[in-house]
């Protein structure tokens, strides 16, 4: 804990600078994130941008989960140490990233948790990894809920390069409370409800709620219109 470190704080508004020229960044509940203590920030994830944007915008050092195979490059991991990220093993379980988040929470440090695991292909939630909420119910932490809205806009996953211009929201909800689940059993049992509580949560927040309601509204006056015909019609 303690003081932001020096090289994290120059590559924050260096990635504010490029940020601000990159988008329109609206920044919501900063106040939500704890001063102090262990907390577990929890965004979904649209784009490879995602990181900075959390990252440079949180007044606290955030420990970031990242893929492994970022590290594989000398220029990465010359990056991403500074930048606080840690590896993880996609696609199966990684004791030694959960040691390694569980040690950071335990020294009071603030860990960002991507539950989707990867980008979403087309910008809307994706289903979670239940590792990343099994996670949460063992370490009984504070979690912050984020929503990214608009960074598939501007780095969708398939897109070789950024487009300039977009609006992006960034919004840290109100923090979650879940308590320590000490046993295996304990959390399989928690799993769904925290799950679903979390992904509320982070549909809420990105926005996407909001647009599936206009979609259904839009769908329903369309439908609306239609002239049914009768069964006697028909004949």
């Amino acid at each position: 804990m303690g003081a932001t470190p020096f090289t994290y704080r120059l590559m924050q508004l260096a990635a504010r600078w490029w940020l601000r020229r990159l988008a329109d960044l609206r920044v919501e509940g900063l106040e939500n994130v704890p001063r102090t203590g262990p907390c577990i920030i929890l965004p979904n994830h649209q784009s490879v941008i995602d990181p900075i944007v959390v990252q440079s915008m949180c007044r606290r050092t955030v420990h970031t989960m990242t893929k492994s195979t970022q590290f594989s490059s000398a220029f990465f991991r010359a990056l991403l140490g500074p930048a606080r990220a840690f590896p993880v093993r996609r696609y199966r379980v990684d004791p030694q990233t959960v040691r390694i988040v569980l040690r950071l929470l335990q020294r009071g440090e603030c860990v960002c948790l991507y539950p989707e695991g990867e980008r979403s292909w087309e910008g809307t939630l994706q289903p979670f990894r239940r590792g990343a909420v099994r996670v949460v119910l063992r370490a009984g932490v504070p979690v912050i809920p984020v929503g990214l809205d608009g960074t598939y806009d501007v780095w969708p996953r398939w897109a070789a390069r950024p487009r300039v211009g977009q609006v992006v929201h960034l919004r840290f909800g109100s923090p979650l409370h879940f308590r320590a689940h000490r046993t295996r059993a304990d959390r399989e049992a928690a799993l769904p409800e925290a799950e679903r509580v979390l992904r509320d949560a982070l549909l809420e927040l990105s926005g996407e709620t909001v647009r599936r309601r206009a979609w259904e509204d839009t769908e329903g006056s369309r439908l609306s219109g239609v002239t049914r015909l009768s069964p006697d019609a028909l004949q």
